[in-house]
C-alpha cells in the first residue's frame, strides 16, 4: 500500500539556519508516527512543511499521491485533508466551542449552518464534548480547550491529522485527557504524525517512532527498539537525558 503522506528530501532554511537538511520520511495509512529529539532540531518545521505553513526550499510533500508543494496546486483543497492542532488552542475566545468547530465547516467547506452543526457536535462527540458545545473557551480548562481544537481538526474528515506539541502547554494533569482522544484517534484508523515529549504516549500507541537531530530523521524504528536499543549515539544521549 503507498503511503498516504511522503515527505521526499525537504530542505527548508531560515537565514542561514538549515532547518530542515534533506528529510525523507513517509507515513502509511493508519500509521502513528512520533516524532521527537532536542528542541531546534526541525521537528516543528518539518510538521509544518507537511500542510505548507512553511514552504520547503527544495523536495517534495506527496499527499494521496500528489505533490502538494508543486507549482500550481490548490493549498486550500490540499489543506482541507490534513488536519492540525498546535500547542497553543488557537480558538476564538469570541465563539462557543461549537462555532469554534464549525467555523471551517461553513467558511472553507460551505456546509449549511445544519449540516453544519450535526457534523461540529459530532466531532465534539467523539472528544467527550458534546455537553459543552455551547459554552466559551474562557470556560473550559485546557484540556478542553485542546479537545475543541481536534474536534475542530476532525470536523474537516482529513486524511491525516498533525499535532505539533498538543499537551506542552497543558498542566500535568491535563494532558492524560488529551492522549486519551489521540489514543481513540489510533484505534479508529486515524492516520497520525505527532511531534511530543510524551515518551510514555509514544511507546504505548506509536506504530514508529522517528528521532530528529539537527535539521535530519537520525533514526527511526517501532518504539521498543528505539527506546530499549537505540542504535545511533545521538539518540542514546538524548534518551539518557530523560531518563
Amino acid at each position: 500500500m503507498p503511503p498516504i503522506l511522503e515527505l521526499i528530501g525537504l530542505r527548508k532554511r531560515f537565514g542561514a539556519l538549515d532547518a530542515l537538511a534533506d528529510v525523507s520520511l513517509s507515513v502509511a495509512p493508519g500509521e502513528l508516527v512520533f516524532v521527537l529529539g532536542p528542541s531546534g532540531s526541525g521537528k516543528s518545521t518539518m510538521l509544518r512543511c507537511c500542510n505548507l505553513l512553511e514552504r520547503p526550499d527544495e523536495g517534495a510533500v506527496v499527499l494521496e499521491g500528489r505533490d502538494i508543494a508543486a507549482r500550481g496546486v490548490d493549498l486550500d483543497a490540499a489543506r482541507k485533508r490534513i488536519g492540525m492542532v498546535f500547542q497553543a488552542f488557537n480558538l476564538y475566545p469570541h465563539l462557543s466551542a461549537l462555532a469554534n468547530v464549525t467555523l471551517a465547516l461553513r467558511k472553507a467547506l460551505r456546509l449549511p449552518r445544519a449540516e453544519a452543526e450535526a457534523r461540529g457536535m459530532a466531532a465534539l462527540d467523539r472528544v467527550g464534548l458534546a455537553d459543552k458545545a455551547r459554552n466559551m473557551p474562557g470556560q473550559l480548562s485546557g484540556g478542553q480547550q485542546q479537545r475543541v481544537a481536534i474536534a475542530r481538526a476532525m470536523a474537516l474528515e482529513p486524511a491525516v491529522m498533525l499535532f505539533d506539541e498538543p499537551t506542552s502547554a497543558l498542566d500535568p494533569e491535563l494532558v492524560d485527557e488529551v492522549l486519551a482522544v489521540m489514543r481513540e484517534l489510533r484505534a479508529a484508523g486515524m492516520t497520525m504524525l505527532v511531534v511530543s515529549h510524551e515518551m510514555r504516549f509514544a511507546r504505548a500507541a506509536a506504530d514508529r517512532v522517528v528521532f530528529m537531530d539537527r535539521g535530519a530523521v537520525v533514526e527511526q524504528g517501532p518504539p521498543e527498539r528505539i527506546f530499549e536499543a537505540p542504535r545511533s549515539e545521538r539518540l542514546r544521549a538524548f534518551l539518557s537525558r530523560r531518563a
